[in-house]
């Protein structure tokens, strides 16, 4: 999750043209597949990535227009642009805008994607308060500069359930909180081949690097948040895996087995509910090493919860 891009931009706009003008660059430790282009396909149906190496970004296609699923770094605009391009699509003909959660490596640019296309922007309610601000509400990275973007006014406030509806296409917004207090996983039904599938997108499951979920005062509710998510994720029907990030599915892996006439590898719901296992495990293990760090030591000292640390990658 965490860059350092400190940058003033101008986007200069027409029907099929925008300028990105960056005034600084990007620093060494900022994750290389976050920037690296990848080849933008069909993943099935009217569903296509167009995200980076690692960053996740995705184009449903209708006759009406489309909807974009994650605007990721605040740079990151002219690649999900050339990915669409590519695809045979216009960038102009997006006409919502959706996220997975309010980090800036997953809408920081969001008002760049809005002023390109005038799309409607529209964010879980838990997470509009941090879209609006540019970041600056975030309980965990909001007094972080390097995590600020440019604020983005939301255009409809989405709750837990509600239906996004476009062109004969509709997807599901799930709250699934805890990463942020807004997260949300998608699902939406699409068919291939005559057979009808389960899509999800997973907003992210994973506890953060400094995340501190016993006795949050900025979070209070983290930890039955987090719960209510691994119960959601473990009862929605899936057969097509997908996530916020390219990692969290295996994209690296599977996009080569991508054939025609080949089992579709992105068709794999095993692999989603080994995931979900395996990040559910990892947040209860954090869970429990952080309530024993705040236990008495044999000396009568606790240990200061400003302390805890987590061992989470920033996802």
């Amino acid at each position: 999750m965490r860059h350092a891009w400190r940058k003033r931009c101008v986007l200069i706009t027409g029907a099929f043209a925008a300028v990105l003008i960056l005034t600084n660059t990007l620093p060494a430790q900022v994750n290389p597949d976050w920037i690296e282009p990848f080849p933008p396909f069909r993943i099935a149906g009217n569903l296509y990535y167009v995200g980076s190496k690692d960053l996740a970004s995705y184009l449903i296609t209708t006759p009406q227009g489309h909807i974009l699923i994650n605007s990721d770094l605040e740079t990151s605009p002219p690649l999900i642009r050339t990915s669409v391009e590519k695809l045979g699509f216009k960038v102009s003909d997006v006409r919502i805008l959706l996220i997975s959660h309010a980090h800036w490596d997953h809408d920081g640019g969001s008002a760049a994607i809005k002023a390109l296309t005038g799309a409607k922007y529209m964010v879980m309610d838990g997470d509009v308060s941090v879209v609006e601000s540019g970041g600056k509400s975030d309980f965990q990275y909001g007094n972080t500069p390097a995590s600020l973007y440019p604020p983005t006014r939301v255009d409809r406030v989405l709750h837990d359930g509600d239906e996004v509806k476009l062109g004969g296409t509709t997807l599901v917004a799930h709250l699934t909180p805890g990463h942020t207090k807004g997260c949300t996983t998608w699902t939406m039904k699409l068919a291939e081949a005559g057979k009808s599938y389960d899509v999800v997108i997973i907003g992210s499951p994973n506890v953060n690097d400094g995340y501190r979920l016993v006795g949050n005062p900025s979070y209070p509710g983290i930890v039955s948040d987090y719960e209510r998510t691994f119960q959601v994720l473990k009862s929605l029907p899936v057969d097509i895996f997908l996530g916020a990030h390219g990692s969290y599915f295996d994209l690296q892996t599977k996009y080569p087995r991508l054939k025609e006439g080949a089992a579709n590898p992105f068709i794999d719901p095993v692999g989603y509910h080994s995931y979900i296992t395996d990040r559910e495990r990892a947040y209860l293990t954090e869970l429990a090493k952080q309530k024993a760090a705040l236990q008495p030591d044999p000396a009568g000292q606790g240990v200061a919860a400003s302390k805890l640390r987590t061992s989470q990658q920033p996802q």
